[in-house]
């Protein structure tokens, strides 16, 4: 039973997730609350159908796609293009989500471009001063 053993650790340490996990947990989390804010956003108070749950699982799933590919592509990128795509990640996430209430294209396209500015100002600040 020798490799059923605990690992040894010394006292006053302690066993902390890689930075890595940390992100992917924070991706899994943020994927989660995507898919249901948009099954809720579409079910549009009605009852809650297999349509419905396999719609926000999808959604969920995309968004923790999208965002881990960006997450693994972005350090490679210029700081320009790297604050550019986090921007227009938020930007279409964000407007897919505000197109599913019923707002026209034109407003969502707008309220879209409004946040993926906020987004790039932001993210582009942070990197500019952290380079």
């Amino acid at each position: 039973m020798a490799h059923a053993a605990p690992v040894y650790t010394p006292p006053g340490t302690r066993a902390t997730a890689t930075p890595a996990a940390r992100w992917a947990g924070l991706a899994l989390l943020m994927g989660v609350a995507y898919g249901l804010w948009a099954c809720a956003i579409r079910r549009d108070g009605g009852p809650i159908t297999t349509g419905n749950v396999l719609f926000g699982v999808v959604t969920g799933v995309v968004f923790i796609a999208l965002m881990i590919a960006l997450h693994r592509v972005a350090p490679s990128l210029p700081r320009e293009l790297r604050a550019l795509s986090w921007a227009a990640f938020a930007g279409v996430a964000f407007g897919y989500l505000y197109s599913l209430a019923g707002s026209s294209v034109l407003r969502s396209t707008v309220m879209a471009l409004v946040v993926a500015a906020g987004v790039f100002a932001v993210t582009f600040y942070r990197y500019y001063t952290t380079e």
